[in-house]
């Protein structure tokens, strides 16, 4: 194995009789590296992507959530919150009131979801760092509540915080049925925004925060709630603690983790990774067929060099060896050579956001493109682009160099 490394090594670096299998070679190692590098940035770039969304949902999503499994709200005391609320893995139990309604301001009105929730709720969320122009997030003050605005619904409404207009909310009574009466069918209900948050552009444009009492006289709750959000101390395993609530909560409740609640938007995401992943590879696959063609033409090139070391001795097992390790070099080179310049524009990109968002205004929540970097993922590409480097070193050594092997040696 020592001798075909070291005799496959010269064969790589030497000048060879027809300088064209120099060029080929070259351009093979040319493309794997290409190829290899644009693995790196693209997967690095889906996983800055994939974080910073996970991010933005995790600031909004509690780590788990639970609902009723029928209907749309559900009574506390039919569950066993209190032992949920004593559990060790549990840092805070908070109901919420989730419900639609009509919204009008001044001369704009606009359909959003208004979200009950208590005062502490900036306790267990990181909503408080979303707010933006000179609003705050206060949903509280001298017992007047207020209201919490998504950016998106700020947009579509002109939504002011100068307190001069207030949001009026209208919502149907329970129990009305067919055509509402406009004069009695509805509950009316006004209230102040004190501030306007942007967290991501689908929960912007649909979420309205209220204070939770306000929001159960507006939509008729009494003691039902929409969801309990629960969230756990750091060090505990959502799936465990899920395990465990739905032990003690029964069939009665839909327990999800963050995952779960947002679950194909997630696969999609991991989906559309890989998809990309295997295009690229498709496209090292063509890359290497220069591979082939370079070793067709160095066996061609190198059949009195074949015939020495046959008379040397040398077996058929040997000299294939020889350029199979020469087929696997050009492929290491080309993925070594990937992988560092990848990594190299990939700290670039962290360190001075050199690649920008086109047409970005200030909307966006990053100005450059994410990158995270993975070791996984440099193992995958290394193993894909091995793989594919000893099926392309294999297949003309195989079907060709017995042509060019004088008595090979069966």
């Amino acid at each position: 194995m020592k001798t075909a490394f070291y005799i496959a090594r010269r064969y790589l670096i030497s000048k060879k009789s027809v300088n064209v299998i120099n060029i080929i070679s070259g351009v093979s190692v040319a493309g794997v590296t290409v190829g290899t590098f644009a693995l790196v940035v693209i997967l690095s770039i889906f996983n800055g992507l994939d974080v910073t969304i996970k991010s933005m949902f995790s600031s909004f999503d509690p780590e788990i959530k639970i609902t009723a499994s029928i209907g749309k709200s559900f009574d506390l005391k039919e569950g066993s919150f209190d032992a949920i609320k004593q559990m060790p893995e549990v840092a805070s139990v908070t109901p919420v009131i989730e419900e639609d309604a009509l919204l009008n301001y001044g001369n704009r009105q606009y359909f959003a979801t208004i979200k009950g929730v208590p005062a502490d709720y900036l306790a267990v969320s990181g909503l408080d760092s979303s707010i933006i122009t000179s609003g705050k997030f206060m949903l509280e003050e001298n017992q007047i509540p207020y209201a919490v605005v998504g950016q998106g619904v700020a947009y579509f409404l002109s939504v002011g915080l100068n307190f001069s207009d207030p949001i009026h909310i209208y919502t149907l009574k329970k129990g009305t049925r067919g055509r509402p009466d406009l004069a009695n069918a509805f509950i009316h209900s006004s209230i102040y925004a004190s501030g306007i948050f942007a967290n991501q552009q689908e929960i912007d444009s649909k979420y309205v925060f209220v204070p939770f009492e306000f929001a159960k006289g507006l939509f008729e709750m009494n003691n039902k709630v929409s969801a309990v959000e629960i969230g756990l101390k750091k060090g505990f395993s959502d799936k465990d603690v899920k395990n465990k609530i739905s032990a003690l909560l029964g069939n009665k409740f839909k327990i999800k983790t963050q995952f779960e609640q947002h679950e194909l938007f997630y696969k999609v995401m991991e989906s559309e990774k890989w998809a990309i992943f295997l295009i690229l590879g498709l496209i090292l696959v063509i890359a290497s067929f220069n591979i082939l063609g370079s070793l067709s033409m160095l066996i061609i090139d190198k059949k009195a060099d074949i015939a020495i070391l046959q008379s040397m001795g040398a077996n058929q097992k040997l000299i294939r060896t020889i350029f199979l390790f020469e087929g696997w070099l050009i492929s290491l080179f080309g993925a070594i050579f990937g992988l560092v310049l990848g990594i190299f524009v990939c700290w670039l990109q962290i360190e001075f956001g050199i690649l920008q968002v086109p047409g970005n205004d200030g909307s966006f929540i990053f100005t450059s493109y994410p990158i995270e970097v993975r070791i996984t993922d440099f193992l995958a590409i290394f193993l894909l682009v091995s793989g594919i480097g000893f099926l392309a070193a294999w297949y003309p050594i195989r079907f060709i160099s017995g042509k060019y092997l004088s008595n090979p040696v069966k």
